[in-house]
């Protein structure tokens, strides 16, 4: 078991404003012990010689080239829109008076 006392616990809540019973006091200390347990045999693991990661396979971006082509000229766009203000898209709002 970890080294993390019910104290502590009382203590983080008290920094998070979190109000917590003895009861979840109790699980919490508990919880927080084994996750504690967890990271520290990760860390025995995590050598200068292994790499860190964020995934286990690597990721790159695949980007396509950007080609300028002929775009679908205002009139047509706009000819089927329920509204429009014969430049732009007419759209009721969505918010309130709030924003």
């Amino acid at each position: 078991m970890s080294d993390i006392s019910a104290e502590q616990v009382r203590h983080l809540a008290n920094l998070a404003r979190i109000d917590l019973s003895d009861a979840e006091i109790a699980t919490m200390t508990t919880e927080l012990g084994q996750i504690m347990e967890a990271v520290a045999s990760v860390q025995a693991v995590a050598t200068p010689d292994v790499p860190a990661t964020s995934h286990p396979i690597p990721l790159k971006n695949v980007y396509r080239p950007d080609v300028v082509a002929d775009v679908i000229p205002t009139d047509k766009a706009l000819a089927s829109a329920p509204e429009h203000d014969g430049s732009r898209f007419k759209v009721s709002a969505i918010l309130g008076e709030e924003q």
